[in-house]
Parts: C-alpha cells; sequence; structure tokens
C-alpha cells in the first residue's frame, strides 16, 4: 500500500531556519537524510522531496478569458506543504511510525519539532474507462 507523508511546516514568509543556528540546520538536514537513506534500504521508500518556499509558488485556475497566474499562496496559510514522502508499506500503521518519526525531527536546540505530518493512501487503481 503507497501512502503520501505530508509534512506541514512553518509559518508562510517566515523564512527557511528561522533564527536555527548552523550546527541545527546541519543536524536537522542530517536528520531527514538518514530517515531517506533508512526507508531506501528497507525497500519502503518511493519517493521523497523537498518543496521551495510559497514565495515562489504560483496558483493557476482555469477560467474564462484565459488561464489566471497568482504568486505565492493565500496570505492567512498558517502553515505551508515543505515536502514529501511517498511510501510503499504493509499497512497503514507502518506509515504512521514513519510520519511520527518525520514529526520528530531536530529543530533549533535540537528540540523535536512535533511538525504535522498527513499520511493519506495514495489510490492506485483506475476507473475504468467508458467509450
Amino acid at each position: 500500500m503507497k501512502y503520501i507523508l505530508m509534512m506541514n511546516t512553518m509559518k508562510a514568509g517566515g523564512g527557511g531556519f528561522p533564527g536555527w543556528s548552523q550546527k541545527d540546520i546541519q543536524a536537522h538536514i542530517a536528520f531527514m537524510l538518514d530517515l531517506n537513506r533508512g526507508l531506501t534500504e528497507s525497500g519502503e521508500l518511493v519517493d521523497a522531496e523537498g518543496l521551495t518556499f510559497p514565495d515562489q509558488a504560483r496558483l493557476i485556475r482555469a477560467g474564462e478569458g484565459g488561464v489566471p497566474v497568482t504568486d505565492g499562496v493565500f496570505p492567512e496559510s498558517k502553515e505551508f506543504l515543505a515536502g514529501f514522502w511517498i511510501v510503499d508499506v504493509p499497512s497503514r500503521e507502518r506509515a504512521i511510525e514513519i510520519a511520527a518519526r518525520a514529526s520528530a525531527a531536530p529543530g533549533a536546540g535540537g528540540v523535536p519539532l512535533n511538525m504535522p505530518i498527513e499520511v493519506r493512501e495514495v489510490v492506485t487503481g483506475r476507473p475504468p474507462l467508458e467509450l
């Protein structure tokens, strides 16, 4: 069963690692690399990607008169999608275990961030095509 684990973090516009020391940033990145390495070795990792910050995002909504492009995310957003993992695991419980580990990534001073990780099953079956 495939699951997407979506890492929602930091307030939009708050910058990358606000107020973190270089040592804290390196520890956080090392934690994430170690998590990905372990999931690769266990054969559970399908993909993992980080995303740019919201100020680099563009919102697209098709409509009459063309396709409008809007900069960034909605200003009232308090968190944003920072990255994701797609894992192929035997159960939802295992996906939750992985998400819990990712949630505990170290932040400033090594304190666990306990950031929200949304876990959703990936629907891989296609609906039948009717001609």
